[in-house]
């Protein structure tokens, strides 16, 4: 009789993404890691805190080829429209519905052209570059969710975009949680 596959633990993850990302910084295992991790596993909730202010971005691991947050949104919570500076990032549901919705730059001082939006459920990856698009991604099906992102080489400060005018704006981030604990007030991804 075969054994059940274990479910990844997160430590074998960021392990598995670790040696993906040394080997191969463009990253073409990655969604396929992610996806089986999203689908099977739920020590992620160890790091998972929800603000009904905003939503959170809590970091798990950090080196210097990627850093691995979840972001938690509560109903209705969005990010602002952004860019990824010209970095690679994987956005995987681990609880919920995530939507993202991606938008373009058509002129200077114009608004932004909306494009595709797209549903994902638990175990679902998105992949987005700034040669793909802008977008937002916020909570769906008017309930909270949950999904890790994998930015391909860390970094501290996006450009944010109007949706109505498409002027663009630097926006340092930040985190709201380290390694599980909860920090009084966020602080800035950079100094992290």
């Amino acid at each position: 009789m075969s054994r059940p596959l274990e479910a990844p633990s997160l430590q074998t993850l960021c392990d598995d993404l670790t040696a993906e990302l040394t080997r191969d910084p463009r990253g073409r295992k990655v969604a396929a890691l992610l996806a089986e991790y999203a689908a099977h596993c739920d020590c992620w909730a160890e790091h998972a805190h929800f603000d009904r202010a905003e939503y959170t971005r809590n970091l798990i691991h950090k080196n210097a080829h990627y850093e691995l947050l979840l972001l938690c949104w509560e109903a209705g919570q969005a990010s602002p429209i952004h860019n990824h500076m010209e970095q690679h990032c994987w956005m995987a549901v681990v609880e919920g519905v995530v939507e993202e919705v991606q938008f373009r730059r058509v002129a200077d001082g114009a608004p932004l052209q909306e494009g595709r939006t797209t549903a994902l459920e638990r175990g679902g990856v998105a992949y987005i570059h700034d040669d793909i698009a802008l977008h937002l991604v916020r909570s769906g099906a008017g309930a909270r969710g949950a999904s890790l992102h994998l930015y391909a080489r860390p970094y501290a400060t996006c450009l944010v975009y109007d949706r109505e005018t498409g002027a663009e704006e630097r926006k340092a981030l930040v985190y709201h949680s380290l390694d599980g604990r909860r920090l009084e007030s966020p602080v800035d991804a950079g100094s992290v």
